[in-house]
């Protein structure tokens, strides 16, 4: 029994949720298989064989894979299925378009965003917007699984280095191409890896006031900025903060949510963070109800003199 997990990565840094797959793809049992599909990820290959437990690193390094098309890494992957008994993705916005595909080309089920391996055929996943959780098992050959990356702790990384082994790169499928990529920066964590996550709701009114108000509160602490999806329909803060069953699923040390009410839909992206606090002038927000510290007050007023105490 051998798991392959796809890695995660931009060609030159392999990503954070690698770690946390290859923990989930340890706990089925058996070997553990890295591939590598890019162009010029030399450098991420290394990376992912000095990952613990790794027994094998696959890299299919060739143009066509440079953009992480789906349409080519999926085909990449199942021209290696064979002789593996899992195949594993973090449960990101690259996994999550790739696994479907690969699914479907080996006709088998696929499981997603699995938040604890019961044995090497059987899962347990969300559904319901976290309020229940199933109990999954698959009589495939072959398990197709995403890996809810808060669930599981990441591997630890270390000085030996398991084996590269180049590997064919398939053709070019011709169905889609890359035409061009905006890549946001900023000097702010990740939102998913962050350890500190500062969001606000709607209450919040404007953009500006996200930059006056929760900005300071957020480099204070070194925390990454997210928003509710009220927020950032409302145009208030960009696509990429929403925190949610529909936007990224968090889980760090600390969670400040201010002026979020904690609809279903938000609570399920992050009540598994450490600890939560929750800012909000209404006593019944739900958000109350997940949170290890509630402060009923006016975040223009609460937040600033949090701000100032810190300093």
């Amino acid at each position: 029994m051998t798991a392959l997990v796809i890695a995660e990565h931009d060609n030159a840094v392999l990503k954070g949720a690698t770690l946390h797959a290859v923990t989930a793809a340890a706990q089925a049992g058996g070997d553990l298989h890295i591939l590598v599909a890019g162009h010029g990820a030399q450098g991420v290959a290394e990376a992912a064989s000095r990952i613990a437990g790794v027994a094998k690193v696959l890299l299919a390094d060739a143009p066509q894979l440079a953009a992480g098309l789906a349409e080519n890494v999926a085909a990449q992957v199942v021209a290696l299925a064979g002789g593996y008994s899992h195949i594993a993705f973090p449960a990101t916005a690259g996994g999550k378009n790739v696994a479907p595909r690969v699914a479907a080309l080996l006709d088998v089920a696929q499981v997603s965003d699995i938040t604890k391996v019961v044995s090497a055929d059987t899962f347990e996943r969300p559904i319901h917007a976290g309020n229940v959780i199933a109990t999954v098992q698959s009589a495939d050959p072959v398990k197709v699984v995403t890996v809810r990356t808060t669930a599981f702790e990441p591997a630890a990384v270390t000085g030996c280095s398991a084996p590269v082994e180049s590997v064919a790169a398939v053709a070019d499928a011709g169905t889609s191409s890359c035409v061009g990529a905006e890549i946001a920066s900023s000097d702010r964590p990740e939102l998913t890896a962050a350890k500190v996550v500062v969001s606000g709701g709607r209450a919040l009114g404007s953009s500006d006031k996200f930059n006056e108000v929760l900005a300071p509160l957020a480099d204070k602490l070194g925390a990454a900025l997210g928003a509710s999806r009220a927020a950032v329909d409302a145009g208030y803060a960009p696509n990429d903060w929403q925190v949610g069953q529909t936007g990224k699923i968090v889980a760090p040390q600390l969670y400040i949510g201010a002026g979020i009410s904690g609809a279903i839909q938000h609570l399920a992206g992050m009540k598994d963070s450490k600890v939560i606090v929750a800012i909000n002038k209404d006593p019944e927000a739900p958000i109350f109800s997940v949170a290890d510290y509630g402060l009923e007050a006016d975040l223009f007023i609460a937040v600033p003199e949090l701000v100032q105490a810190l300093g």
